[in-house]
């Protein structure tokens, strides 16, 4: 089953992006209005399913002894593209490689040399290994930023939706973390429908806690921070959440 990203998910990998090495779990949690154990969860499933990847250190290799890092645009035959993307990270040099949707230059390669020389040298290994050199270039310069719909929006505050997602016909499914005024804070789940704080409408399907999924319960009591999912074959209105935010839900 594939793994649907939420604004947590998204706004962690905005900061991780942004600036990895500096940014702690209780950072964005802070900015997220989560735990910083959600956040550690978050994290630990984006790797498991395979949308972090890894973290990386950016280096400026020119200031490492004045070696040149260039990029390679090789043409490789569709049906070996793959196997030899795998197979020329053997290149001594060679530090990243991109395979690209396109018939010619549908593979980039990136490479450290020590000198053109040595450039020269990993042409030729590339060459062996069955590529075609389309085109050579110096990289003088790299700048990068994080992707910056998965960022906070310009002014704003406290994050409360993380989430929604329309079902077929009006079902609709949304995802949010609870507020710390809330009223519902603090309640089990059957205290809070007696008090009429959850609608007859609502279903709660999960309750997320720090690194903990909690399957909803009549005694499961909600505290603050907690990321709830619910849902309503009727749709999802401001006015049925109101039990769970300290401040009205703008739609």
């Amino acid at each position: 089953m594939g793994y649907r990203l939420d604004e947590i998910d998204r706004r962690i990998i905005y900061h991780l992006m942004r600036n990895a090495r500096d940014t702690s779990a209780p950072q964005i949690a802070d900015e997220v209005s989560v735990s910083p154990g959600t956040i550690r969860n978050r994290i630990q499933q984006m790797e498991d399913h395979g949308i972090i990847t890894g973290f990386h250190a950016a280096i400026d290799f020119e200031r490492t002894d004045g070696r040149l890092t260039n990029l390679y645009t090789c043409t490789a035959d569709v049906p070996d593209r793959e196997a030899l993307a795998k197979r020329i990270f053997d290149i001594s040099g060679v530090v990243n490689v991109r395979e690209l949707m396109s018939g010619q230059g549908n593979l980039q390669v990136k490479a450290v040399g020590t000198d053109t020389n040595d450039l020269a040298r990993i042409s030729r290994e590339l060459t062996d290994h069955g590529l075609q050199i389309v085109e050579e270039s110096l990289i003088q310069n790299e700048i990068s930023h994080p992707y910056h719909p998965f960022g906070p929006d310009e002014g704003q505050g406290r994050l409360e939706l993380t989430d929604f997602m329309s079902l077929s016909g009006d079902a609709e499914v949304v995802e949010f973390v609870v507020d710390e005024g809330a009223p519902i804070a603090g309640r089990t789940l059957e205290e809070a429908g007696k008090e009429g704080l959850i609608e007859t409408e609502l279903l709660v399907i999960s309750i997320e806690r720090g690194d903990t999924m909690l399957t909803p319960k009549g005694e499961t009591r909600v505290q603050p921070d907690d990321v709830i999912t619910v849902f309503s074959r009727g749709g999802v209105s401001k006015d049925l959440l109101t039990g769970f935010t300290a401040d009205p839900v703008e739609e």
